[in-house]
C-alpha cells in the first residue's frame, strides 16, 4: 500500500473554478396545456475560486440541492452556462461527460442511504474506480486502502458492510468514495445535518483537513448558520430560486444588507440568554416555485417592503394587515375548484370561500382601516365569495401593488470587498426609503 495520495499541484489562490452565469432549472411546463414549469433555479449567477469554500444557505425547498445537482450535470441546466476550469459543461455528453465527472463529485446528506448495504466498504469506495476503469484492479485496492486511512478508517473495515458502522463513520466512508477519483471539486449537500453535533466537528475538521491537504475546493450546501460561518471563505444566500445576497462570510453575518439575510440571522440563538435581540419575522409561508411573484421573489414576505407611493405614510400595523390580507387571497386563487364547485359558481350558489369574512375580520383585528382601504378589501372579499379569487388577487395588486411586486431587482454591489445583494433598496430611487420592519422580542 501507498503511503500518501496523490495531491493535485498548488494553485494561484484567485484562480477561478467554476463561472456560473444565468444558471436556471426549471421541471415541467413544456406542453401547451401544461401547468406552468417549478422553477426551482431560477437565474443564478456566481463563481467560486479554486482552493476555497462557498457557503450555500437557505430555507428548505429554495433550490439549493437543485443548484448543487446541475452543477454536477447530475440534473440538465434549462438555461444558463457553467463553466468548469474553462470549460462549459451545459455543452458536455457521453463519453466526454463521463470523463469531465472525475473531477466533480458529492457528498451526500444522510449517510445511510447514501450507502449499498449490500457492497462492502472497500466496494463502495471502489466502484467510482471500476467504472471508469482506473488503472488495473490492484491499484484500485491500493486506493482504497490509502482513502481509508485519510478519513481516519482502519485497513480491517475494507471487508465489512455498511451497517456496522455509526453515521459519523459511514460518512467518512461516503466521503472517500467522492475523493475515488481524485476530484477537484465536491459538493458537500448538507453533509453533517444528520449527524449529532459531536460528530458533526469531527466531520468538519476532517472536511477542512482534506480541502488543505488536496487542494478541494467545496460548495457547502447548509441550513445550520453556524456551519456555515465556521467553515466558508464566501456565503451565498438563496430563497425561491434565486441568490439574494454573496459575499465574503464574516462580512455577510455582520453585516448583512438583503432583508431575507437580515431575517435568517436574527434566528441564530444568542449565547447569552439575557443578552437583548430582535427577530425579524417573514409572514406567511414561502410561495410555490411555480408561482413565484412577477417581481421579487421575497415580495410576498418581505419584512422592508417598498411601499406605493399612496400608501407611503400608512400606518405600520394597517399596512402588514394589508400585506398578510393579499397573502390569504393569493392562497385561495392557488386551490383548484372542483366541476362541483364550478357549476355553483355558474348559478351563484358558491359558499367554499364564505371564510374569507373570518379571516379578513382576525387579519383587521384592532387596526383603524381607513374608508379607501376598506372598500378595496370589501371589492376583494366579495370577489372571493363569489369563487373569483384570481380576480381577487389582481384587484389587490392594482391597488396595493409596488416596484417590489411588479418589477425584479437586480444585484448590487454593497461594499467595497464586492458584497451584492438583490433588493430594489439599493437603488438611488428607494435607497432612502425608511423600512417598516415586523421585528419581536425572543422572549415573547
Amino acid at each position: 500500500m501507498s503511503n500518501t495520495l496523490e495531491q493535485s499541484p498548488p494553485t494561484e489562490e484567485s484562480e477561478t473554478l467554476i463561472e456560473v452565469e444565468g444558471l436556471k432549472k426549471y421541471y415541467g411546463g413544456e406542453g401547451m396545456f401544461s401547468d406552468p414549469p417549478v422553477k426551482a433555479v431560477d437565474g443564478v449567477s456566481f463563481e467560486i475560486k479554486r482552493g476555497e469554500t462557498l457557503g450555500l444557505v437557505g430555507e428548505s425547498g429554495c433550490g439549493k440541492s437543485t443548484l448543487g445537482r446541475t452543477l454536477l450535470a447530475l440534473e440538465i441546466a434549462t438555461e444558463g452556462s457553467i463553466i468548469y476550469d474553462g470549460t462549459d459543461i451545459t455543452g458536455l455528453s457521453g463519453t466526454e461527460l463521463k470523463e469531465w465527472r472525475k473531477n466533480a463529485q458529492m457528498v451526500f446528506q444522510d449517510p445511510e442511504s447514501s450507502l449499498n448495504d449490500r457492497m462492502t466498504v472497500g466496494e463502495i469506495i471502489r466502484e467510482p474506480l471500476d467504472a471508469h476503469s482506473w488503472k488495473t484492479m490492484t491499484d484500485r485496492r491500493e486506493r482504497v486502502l490509502d482513502l481509508l486511512s485519510a478519513v481516519g478508517l482502519p485497513d480491517k473495515h475494507y471487508f465489512r458492510y455498511p451497517h456496522q458502522f455509526s453515521g459519523g463513520q459511514r460518512q467518512r466512508i461516503g466521503i472517500a468514495r467522492a475523493l475515488a477519483l481524485e476530484p477537484d471539486f465536491l459538493v458537500l449537500d448538507e453533509p453533517v445535518s444528520a449527524l449529532d453535533v459531536s460528530v458533526q466537528a469531527k466531520i468538519i475538521r476532517l472536511l477542512e483537513d482534506l480541502q488543505e491537504d488536496f487542494n478541494l475546493t467545496y460548495l457547502l450546501i447548509a441550513h445550520d448558520l453556524s456551519v456555515v460561518r465556521y467553515i466558508s471563505d464566501r456565503v451565498a444566500v438563496m430563497y425561491l430560486g434565486k441568490i439574494m445576497e454573496k459575499g465574503e462570510t464574516e462580512e455577510v453575518f455582520s453585516n448583512a444588507s438583503n432583508p431575507y439575510t437580515q431575517s435568517l440571522l436574527s434566528a441564530i440563538p444568542e449565547p447569552d440568554p439575557s443578552a437583548a435581540s430582535q427577530r425579524i419575522t417573514l409572514s406567511g409561508t414561502p410561495p410555490s416555485p411555480s408561482d413565484a411573484p412577477a417581481g421579487c421573489n421575497l415580495s410576498t414576505r418581505c419584512p422592508a417592503k417598498i411601499r406605493p407611493e399612496a400608501y407611503a405614510d400608512a400606518d405600520r400595523d394597517l399596512w402588514q394587515a394589508i400585506e398578510r390580507f393579499r397573502e390569504v387571497v393569493r392562497e385561495r386563487a392557488r386551490v383548484a375548484l372542483s366541476l362541483g364547485d364550478r357549476v355553483r359558481r355558474r348559478f351563484n350558489r358558491f359558499d367554499r370561500f364564505d371564510d374569507i369574512e373570518d379571516s379578513r375580520a382576525d387579519t383587521f383585528d384592532g387596526v383603524e382601516v381607513p374608508e379607501r382601504v376598506d372598500q378595496q378589501i370589501e371589492t376583494a372579499v366579495e370577489m372571493v365569495k363569489r369563487g373569483e379569487p384570481m380576480e381577487a388577487q389582481q384587484h389587490l395588486y392594482t391597488e396595493f401593488a409596488s416596484v417590489c411586486d411588479h418589477e425584479r431587482p437586480e444585484m448590487h454591489e454593497v461594499s467595497v470587498s464586492g458584497r451584492q445583494s438583490y433588493c430594489h433598496r439599493h437603488t438611488d430611487e428607494y435607497e432612502d426609503v425608511e423600512p417598516v420592519i415586523s421585528r419581536r422580542a425572543d422572549n415573547e
